[in-house]
């Protein structure tokens, strides 16, 4: 999931000036101007392009001045808008999809260090999702390993691979590898490249080679979100020797200060498509221009929340919680459950800054911290203690805190909480139970004694009852948002 980190600069910045627009009851020149003014300082500082951050203020002002102001919102509500609007056409609104070709060839390129040769396994194991049946090629002769690497990532998700390690003719390699995906029926063919530190003529020289052997339909460029106002020159390079069909940002979950995404898609007009945000070879998903600006000005996502738990939340374990929850018959093992199904989605922070409302809220690793010492006290705990907590006397609960290295009253304070959780649900079984879990939070906080962990505002209220949703309710969710 996007670090909240990645636009936290560009979010309170902007934060700040769209604030401010929004108690303006009528729009000047002037007062548009020193607001825009600001918000060239916001996207300057995250490393956007000056040419790209100065296009977009004008562009925002133009739209200001020359539209009539509507009735039902306020002028400064609209100016909110506006610069929504055009944030999602400058990250490149549209259709982010790959061609619908089969067999279709992508060529992946990029500098070195870029993650070409994870990024090429990760679209092969998102592409695998959609049934589609990838194969890798590996075309980086150079870098020591880079061979052995893909064919390792390779194995790990059963996806055939070609190799060449005998020839360092890279046009020769891909051909062949080309050829060898028809004998094993792949209908999808991803070539990792080699990269250099900088951009030279053999690189460059070397990939056009390499794009009139095998004439890819594809070719997208990955990039580090962090490259900042050199990825303006690496994508315009790439993209005037090759053409460029898409743009693939790596490491969204760093602290990068998000300008190359704001940059590249106005220089080359190539979208971008995906987005790299972890480490895992699952951390990788499908670049939304619209979810990406909601969350840079700080007004959440929620769609990739649900999408997020439709894919990695186990519905059969849900369905029980439920069940559980209307009968009041919640114990330590159910919690320890819902802790770990939310662990699933990200960590507790990129939970937040997906939610409307959430931006400005400080939350992260105090709110793990809670979750992970609430996990080693239950873990600490017998089998008979989760059930029935009731027998926790002290002895038990000092040898509890002594097992998950805490202190006595950290056990106390949850087994408190718990128990409050637990009167409240007796009082309100059935569906007043199931209805009172969603406005506090269910599994994605109320459903946790006192909320959110570590006091986060509001006590989880308003967040879905993502944990305890079955498929057609996360999708009925999904589409409200859309």
């Amino acid at each position: 999931m996007l670090d909240p980190l990645m636009f936290e600069s560009l979010t309170d910045k902007l934060g700040k000036t769209l604030r401010n627009l929004r108690g303006v009851g009528k729009l000047s020149e002037d007062n548009v101007s020193d607001a825009l003014a600001e918000v060239r300082k916001a996207l300057l500082s995250a490393d956007v392009h000056f040419k790209t951050a100065r296009e977009f203020v004008d562009d925002v002002k133009e739209a200001c001045l020359g539209q009539e102001v509507l009735k039902s919102v306020s002028p400064g509500q609209q100016v909110v808008k506006i610069i929504n609007d055009e944030l999602v056409k400058l990250l490149g609104e549209g259709s982010t999809s790959l061609r619908d070709d089969r067999p279709l060839r992508i060529l992946m390129v990029g500098l070195h260090g870029a993650g070409k040769t994870t990024t090429s396994a990760k679209l092969a194991k998102r592409l695998a999702k959609d049934e589609s049946k990838p194969m890798l090629v590996a075309c980086d002769v150079y870098r020591p390993a880079a061979i052995d690497q893909l064919e390792t990532l390779a194995k790990q998700e059963d996806f055939p691979c070609y190799a060449d390690r005998s020839s360092k003719d890279v046009p020769r390699i891909a051909r062949a590898g080309w050829e060898q995906s028809k004998k094993t029926g792949a209908d999808v063919v991803i070539f990792d490249t080699a990269g250099r530190l900088q951009i030279d003529d053999d690189l460059v020289g070397e990939l056009e080679r390499l794009k009139a052997e095998i004439d890819p339909h594809e070719i997208l460029l990955v990039a580090d979100a962090a490259l900042g106002q050199e990825a303006v020159n690496v994508a315009k390079t790439f993209h005037e020797r090759l053409g460029l069909t898409g743009i693939v940002l790596t490491k969204m979950d760093g602290d990068a200060r998000g300008g190359a995404a704001l940059s590249m898609k106005k220089v080359t007009g190539a979208p971008i498509k995906f987005m790299g945000t972890g480490e895992k070879i699952d951390d990788f998903e499908l670049f939304h221009p619209d979810r990406v600006a909601s969350r840079i000005l700080g007004m959440g996502d929620v769609v990739s929340l649900v999408e997020k738990a439709q894919e990695n939340l186990d519905q059969d374990e849900a369905a029980r919680m439920a069940e559980k929850l209307a009968k009041a018959e919640f114990d330590f093992d159910d919690f320890l459950s819902q802790m770990r199904q939310m662990k699933k989605l990200g960590s507790v922070g990129s939970i937040a800054q997906m939610l409307p409302g959430m931006g400005n809220v400080s939350v992260g690793d105090k709110e793990d911290a809670v979750l992970a010492r609430h996990e080693a006290i239950i873990l600490s705990m017998t089998k008979q203690e989760r059930s029935v907590p009731r027998i926790l006397g002290g002895s038990r609960r000092k040898r509890i805190a002594d097992g998950a290295g805490v202190q006595i009253k950290d056990v106390n304070l949850l087994i408190k909480q718990f128990s409050q959780m637990h009167k409240m649900m007796k009082k309100m079984k059935g569906g007043k139970m199931r209805k009172m879990m969603g406005a506090l939070g269910g599994g994605m906080g109320g459903g946790m004694p006192g909320g959110m962990p570590g006091g986060m505002p509001g006590g989880g209220a308003g967040m879905p009852d993502l944990a305890g949703m079955d498929q057609k309710e996360l999708a009925k969710l999904a589409k409200q948002f859309k």
